[in-house]
């Protein structure tokens, strides 16, 4: 029954979001951040302004069983999905669509990764092994990040980064893969996208209910311990941030994240997101922008010192 609901649900959103028409965006060349996301019309505070699916995501490693390995949405009670593997998930539907990469990375020994990752704090290998096993099964191509902006790598890291290949690249060839379906698998391709990964991974905080009480929230601003893995989107990574923000970034039950206005906007405006917490002081928020992003804010807020 519940499922049935469900469809209907989804059935029903995907009736009134064809009736609203296109979304009210664009995607264009900004003056100073590249690519960005303007408004084509006039946008009304908390009006929805189109939701998107992840091009690869990942569950925090220590919640494999918590919450689904394909959707992420955390598991309730001791009841429901599926737990019979080495991971959860959350419906049969979560465990078809996610068949091909997880029957890719089944046939591989992981326990060396998993020991490197775990021991260095390290998330984001865990989304490039992900996005290896899709390419393996045909599930996308090895090129389909290559639209994202990377983030600049320093000498260190990318040292640790060619250990990660090596790594990864010896358990896909102990596994008995082919050389013919790891054709794309290099050095530079590793690198490559986890240049990218890096820079345009959302952290997944899922909400329980609805997002009417989380307007006055920047996307990042949610208790560490309510992450439930990372997600890597096309269109909202386009959309570049601001300390004082005019559009928001949720997730309300999966990956599936949805665009809302947090106020009035003006046609022709650009939309923009926070990508940390907003609470913090303007120092704190320079600091881990230039660190984590690799660029100096210079919205309105941080340059009046806010």
């Amino acid at each position: 029954m519940f499922h049935v609901r469900r469809r209907l649900l989804c059935t029903a959103a995907a009736a009134a979001a064809a009736a609203r028409g296109p979304p009210p965006i664009r995607v264009a060349l900004t003056e100073s951040s590249g690519r960005g996301v303007f408004a084509t019309r006039p946008i009304a505070t908390g009006e929805v302004l189109h939701s998107a699916q992840p091009l690869v995501s990942h569950p925090s490693p220590s919640l494999l069983h918590e919450v689904c390995y394909s959707c992420l949405r955390r598991k309730v009670g001791s009841g429901g999905g599926d737990s019979s593997g080495s991971c959860y998930f959350c419906s049969d539907a979560c465990r078809g669509h996610s068949k091909g990469f997880y029957d890719v990375e089944k046939k591989a020994d992981w326990s060396l990764f998993d020991d490197h990752c775990s021991s260095r704090g390290l998330k984001y290998p865990y989304m490039a092994k992900r996005l290896a096993c899709m390419v393996i099964s045909g599930a996308v191509s090895a090129d389909c990040l290559d639209i994202l902006q990377p983030a600049c790598l320093h000498q260190g890291t990318l040292t640790e980064m060619e250990e990660e290949f090596e790594l990864l690249d010896s358990i896909f060839r102990k596994a008995g893969f082919q050389e013919e379906v790891t054709t794309f698998l290099t050095k530079e391709w590793y690198i490559n996208v986890l240049a990218r990964i890096r820079i345009n991974a959302f952290r997944i905080e899922l909400v329980a209910s609805s997002y009417e009480d989380l307007l006055s929230s920047a996307v990042a601003s949610v208790a560490c311990d309510a992450a439930v893995g990372n997600a890597v989107y096309m269109l909202p990574s386009f959309y570049n941030h601001d300390c004082d923000p005019n559009t928001h970034i949720v997730w309300l039950a999966s990956t599936d994240a949805r665009l809302k206005a947090l106020r009035n906007i003006e046609e022709g405006e650009e939309l923009r997101i926070c990508y940390i917490d907003a609470s913090m002081d303007v120092d704190a928020r320079q600091n881990i922008l230039a660190d984590g992003f690799g660029f100096q804010c210079r919205c309105l807020r941080c340059l009046s010192g806010d």
